[in-house]
């Protein structure tokens, strides 16, 4: 594989490597990006072994039942999650014909589960980025360990149709990577799905209220006032607990 230049003018999705079975489709990206694989490079996977998601979690789905794949970007924006989380949400729609929100930062949900995960990792002094995306077009929930059932949801599509999912994914993606930031973030705040809920977070509770200019998920506290969360894990807070 040859070393890339600038991203401009390049497709995503070529080249494309697809593996039957690996580790982890972020890991290969990683190394493929490390030896100057060019904007772009898709890696795919029917099943993945060590699968990850935010915060160290695991990325579990039976082989051949979810979309699997990880992109090397060259000189990714600097909203690269949010703008990752909106692309599937319109791919979501597109493909799936069923309506889907946002989770800040990057959690992709219909009728309130999660069916699409994204995780951006990279070196920026290196000007590099590798985006994984998990989405679960035809897994069944009953299939899933016990902990993500309640959680976890599914397109309810078929194995076949993965590739259609990531021929929709791709080009929303190109789209939303031009973008400029704004826009960006009105598609975020029009998709919101935490607005107005109950939350909770590792510093405390309170009640979301919407996306700032920044990009940070913006709480409105118990005692009153205000705070903006830029990073971390945030949860719906059992009802009444904020109030």
């Amino acid at each position: 594989m040859s070393v890339g230049g600038p991203a401009a003018g390049r497709r995503l999705g070529s080249p494309r490597l697809h593996l039957r079975r690996t580790g982890s489709t972020n890991d290969r990206a990683r190394e493929l990006a490390i030896a100057g694989a060019p904007h772009g490079t898709l890696v795919t996977t029917s099943e993945q072994t060590t699968g990850r998601g935010r915060q160290g979690r695991s990325w579990t789905a039976p082989a051949g039942s979810a979309l699997l794949a990880s992109l090397v970007l060259r000189e990714a924006p600097e909203l690269l999650p949010l703008v990752a989380a909106v692309a599937v949400a319109e791919a979501v729609e597109l493909t799936g014909g069923r309506a889907a929100g946002v989770k800040w930062p990057n959690d992709v949900l219909v009728d309130g589960r999660k069916v699409a995960g994204i995780l951006a990792e990279g070196r920026p002094q290196e000007r590099w980025a590798v985006l994984g995306i998990g989405v679960n077009v035809a897994v069944e929930t009953v299939d899933l360990p016990p902990e993500l059932r309640a959680t976890a949801g599914t397109l309810g599509r078929q194995p076949r149709d993965v590739e259609v999912v990531l021929a929709g994914l791709l080009p929303a993606l190109e789209r939303w990577l031009a973008a400029e930031p704004a826009a960006t973030l009105e598609a975020l705040r029009t998709r919101d799905a935490l607005a107005g809920r109950d939350v909770a977070w590792a510093g405390g509770r309170g009640r979301a209220a919407g996306i700032d200019a920044e990009g940070r998920l913006v709480v409105e506290l118990r005692g009153g006032g205000r705070t903006a969360l830029d990073a971390g894990e945030v949860h719906l807070a059992p009802a009444g607990a904020c109030a």
